[in-house]
Formats: C-alpha cells, sequence, structure tokens
C-alpha cells in the first residue's frame, strides 16, 4: 500500500497515456477503412475488409480511447475533489490491466470474424463477461471513494461520471443477454423488433451516458480549471445533470423510423430527442459562459481552445441530432453519410477533442512539470484537428443529402430516376474528403504522442500530496 498521505496517479498516468496509444490506433483503423471507401482494392479478406475492420474501428475509439479518457479523468477527478485517495489501489490497478484485456481480446476477435452483430456491443459473450466484472471493479473503486471522502459536498464533475458508470452498467447487462452456443458464439435473448428496440435503446444510451454524461463529467472540472474560473451557473449545472439523464433514456426508438417498431414508440423516441435539446444546450451553455472573464486566456492557452471548441462542437451536434430524429428529415438522412458527418461531429469535435485538451492538462501535472514539453505543438494540433474534423463533418453532410436526394428521385413514370451505383459515384469525392479530413486528426494525434512522451521522460512521475484542510481541488 503506497502513502495514503498522497493520491494514487499511478494509475491515471497509466490510463493517460493508453487513452494516446489508442486514439492512434483507433483513428488509424477509422482512416484505413476511409482510404476502402476510396479505393476499393484496399479491401483484403478476409481479416482486414471494411466489414471486419469497421467494428473493430468504432470499438476501438468508443471503449478503448474514449474509455481510457474517461477513466483517468474520473479517476482523477474522485481524488481531487473529494480529498482523499482512491480507496484500493489493487482494485485500481485491476481496472487498468481488466480493461486493457478487453480492449486487446477485441482487437484480435472482431477481424477474425467473432461478432454478436450488435452494433458498439459486438464482442461475444466471455468478452462481455470481463467487461462486466471491469466494470464492476471500477464503480467499487470510483463510488467508494466517493463514500470515504473527506468533503461533504459531492462535486457536480462525480454526478456525471457516476452517472454514465451506473447507466452503461445498466444498458451492457440488458443489451447482452445473450445464449452462448460454443465458445465464441451466441444469439440474443431477444427477437425481431424487441430485438432491434433493445439494441437501440442500448446504442443510443452508449453514445448518451458513455460518450456525452462522461464526458460532460470531463467539462465541468477541466473547463473551470484550465479557464481559472469557477462555473458559470452552479444551480444550472445540477439541472442540467437531471434533466439529461431523465431524457436520454427514452431517445433511442428515433433510430427505428418506418420499421416494424410501433408507431408510437417511434413518435415517443422523436418527441424526447427534441426535448433533449434544452438540457443539452443548457450544459453547452453553462460551459461557453464559465469563460466570462477569461476569453482573453483563448488566445494564448491551445488547452483552453481544445476545450472550448469541443464545447461549441458538442452545442452543434446537439442540435443536429434532435433534428435529424424528426421524421421527415429522417426521411432523407437515414442511411445516408448524414449520419457519419453527425456521429463525427460528436466523436471527433466534442467527445475527442475534450478529451485531448483534458489529457494536455493532466500529463504535466501526473509528471512534475509547469507545462506541455511544447505549447506551440499543442497549438499546431488543434489547428490540425478542427481543420481535419471541419473537413470530415462538411464532406459527409453533402455526400448525404446528396445520396438521399438521389435515392428518392423518381421520374414521372414513378420509376428510379438514379441506380444506386450512381450515387455511389457521386459521393465518391466526398469519400476521399473524409479520408484526408481523418488523416489530418490521425496526424495530430501523433504529435500528441510525441508531445506527452518527451513531457513525460523530461518528468519524473509523482503523486501530489493530499491537503491536510479541505479546500478546493
Amino acid at each position: 500500500m503506497e502513502n495514503q498521505a498522497t493520491y494514487n496517479y499511478k494509475v491515471v498516468r497509466q490510463f493517460a497515456i493508453m487513452t494516446v496509444v489508442w486514439g492512434i490506433v483507433g483513428m488509424l483503423v477509422g482512416v484505413v477503412i476511409a482510404a476502402q471507401m476510396v479505393w476499393p482494392q484496399l479491401n483484403v479478406g478476409p481479416y482486414f475488409h471494411f466489414g471486419r475492420l469497421r467494428p473493430l474501428h468504432t470499438n476501438a475509439v468508443i471503449f478503448a480511447f474514449g474509455g481510457c479518457g474517461l477513466m483517468a479523468t474520473s479517476l482523477y477527478v474522485v481524488q481531487r475533489t473529494c480529498n482523499v485517495r482512491l480507496i484500493s489501489d489493487k482494485l485500481a490497478g485491476f481496472v487498468f490491466w481488466g480493461w486493457q484485456a478487453v480492449i486487446v481480446l477485441a482487437a484480435v476477435t472482431l477481424p477474425l470474424g467473432l461478432t454478436s452483430g450488435k452494433e458498439y456491443a459486438e464482442l461475444e459473450w466471455p468478452i462481455d463477461i470481463l467487461i462486466t466484472i471491469v466494470w464492476v471493479a471500477y464503480a467499487v473503486v470510483f463510488f467508494g471513494t466517493i463514500a470515504i471522502r473527506k468533503v461533504k459536498h459531492i462535486y457536480v464533475a462525480n454526478w456525471f461520471y457516476g452517472g454514465f458508470i451506473l447507466a452503461v452498467a445498466l444498458l451492457h447487462i440488458v443489451n447482452s443477454m445473450e445464449m452462448p452456443v460454443s465458445m465464441w458464439k451466441s444469439y440474443s435473448a431477444y427477437a425481431g423488433a424487441v430485438d432491434a428496440m433493445v439494441q437501440w435503446w442500448y446504442g443510443h444510451n452508449a453514445v448518451g451516458f458513455f460518450l456525452t454524461a462522461g464526458f460532460l463529467g470531463m467539462m465541468y472540472y477541466f473547463v473551470p480549471k484550465q479557464a481559472g474560473r469557477p462555473v458559470y451557473s452552479y444551480r444550472l449545472s445540477v439541472v442540467h445533470f437531471w434533466a439529461l439523464i431523465f431524457t436520454y433514456m427514452w431517445a433511442g426508438p428515433h433510430h427505428l423510423h418506418y420499421t416494424a417498431l410501433p408507431d408510437w414508440t417511434q413518435s415517443l423516441g422523436m418527441v424526447f430527442s427534441l426535448i433533449l435539446l434544452a438540457p443539452s444546450w443548457g450544459g453547452m451553455i453553462n460551459g461557453i459562459m464559465t469563460l466570462s472573464g477569461a476569453w482573453h486566456k483563448l488566445r494564448t492557452d491551445p488547452i483552453l481552445k481544445f476545450l472550448v471548441t469541443a464545447l461549441s462542437f458538442y452545442g452543434m451536434s446537439t442540435f443536429e441530432g434532435p433534428m435529424m430524429s424528426i421524421k421527415t428529415v429522417n426521411a432523407l438522412s437515414h442511411f445516408t453519410d448524414w449520419t457519419i458527418g453527425h456521429v463525427h461531429s460528436g466523436a471527433l469535435g466534442w467527445v475527442a477533442m475534450i478529451t485531448i485538451g483534458s489529457i494536455y492538462y493532466l500529463v504535466p501535472r501526473l509528471f512534475n512539470r509547469e507545462e506541455m514539453y511544447s505549447v506551440k505543438l499543442v497549438e499546431t494540433h488543434f489547428w490540425i484537428a478542427t481543420l481535419g474534423t471541419v473537413l470530415y463533418i462538411a464532406s459527409m453532410w453533402i455526400a448525404g443529402v446528396t445520396q438521399g436526394l438521389m435515392w428518392r428521385a423518381v421520374n414521372p413514370d414513378g420509376t428510379l430516376t438514379y441506380a444506386f451505383i450512381d450515387a455511389v459515384k457521386a459521393s465518391h469525392p466526398y469519400f476521399f474528403i473524409r479520408f484526408l479530413g481523418g488523416f489530418m486528426f490521425l496526424s495530430g494525434m501523433l504529435l500528441m504522442l510525441y508531445n506527452v512522451l518527451r513531457t513525460a521522460f523530461a518528468g519524473r512521475p509523482v503523486n501530489a500530496e493530499i491537503p491536510a484542510v479541505v479546500a478546493h481541488a
């Protein structure tokens, strides 16, 4: 057992470094599958074609990159805001190694075609069980640390992290109910429209809790810290939390418009999606307004640029999502690359940028440095990432609307104006621009890895002392 007078930064350091490493791996696979859409001859079978690599990409960026980022920041924030060391160093170590094992198993099984076929939940039943065990250990470390806190108040970031941990546990267990028929094959416990409903209840709430609530926990800690300002409205942050977690749970059916799902269920999902705009924008405004009086820092502070740009993309994608859930808009957008553009405005613009900014905040503190090895490289990374994201989203918007309009175009006699291949040919230039945008984002991550490693090697691992007197984190 390490010294109880210090915080446990070891597990935070491990997760922070692996966030960057897995970010590069996941985004590299993303760039490869984007290239396969431009140059189909790059589809190498049977293990490395688009169908096998696409779930590997989504799992790597969500659960490896995003998951490690969430675990690094949550285990840092919970200690700092509770004024106490993690409840168990050994359990924290198990969470780290267990999560890496899950990621490696995913990287092996998915290219082999071992999949349950459920989006964002493709991993087969033995890995699902391992995920459950690791997640329970993570919950024990997080909530156990809150239970032994020295500060009476539970800071709002911990509410978001806690909500994310509990909701993801519920989603994973219910959606992954399956019947094994062999070591690497299982069938869903649900069938037909019920299976689709459970899958998209899970799928949308994976976005709502894993990719939103968890990262809002990041936002509520790192934006005020980097800006040197208190949260604009603490009352709004609490309203934001309860409104968001209540509303998000019901929005899943908007993925299933015009399907065999009962019409009232589709409409309910649409209505809740529209309501969701209010808490989402409440949180975005709260984050942006936290910068009141600190706008001058934006000119010189690239870490703050990452955090604020992330908030801007959060605002944009949480406007676009409810709009795309409207049935008439969905009739145009569904199955097109507009959806891909929307997902990546959230994934690259919001999730990746808030994570990158938070990791840049953490690394010097974890390795006893005043700042990153090169602030100029952080600035360069910011502009490459922003430009790459804009190219990606804009190209997919144009491709998506083009596809939607071409698919629904009919001649006076009622026959289709275009063959499917015509829409593919029209999309080809935009596929190349997407590849370019993704490649730029990946390049920025490579710069980040260099910068992080130089900072780590120039410094030394430290565990900050826990203040004897309760103070602000």
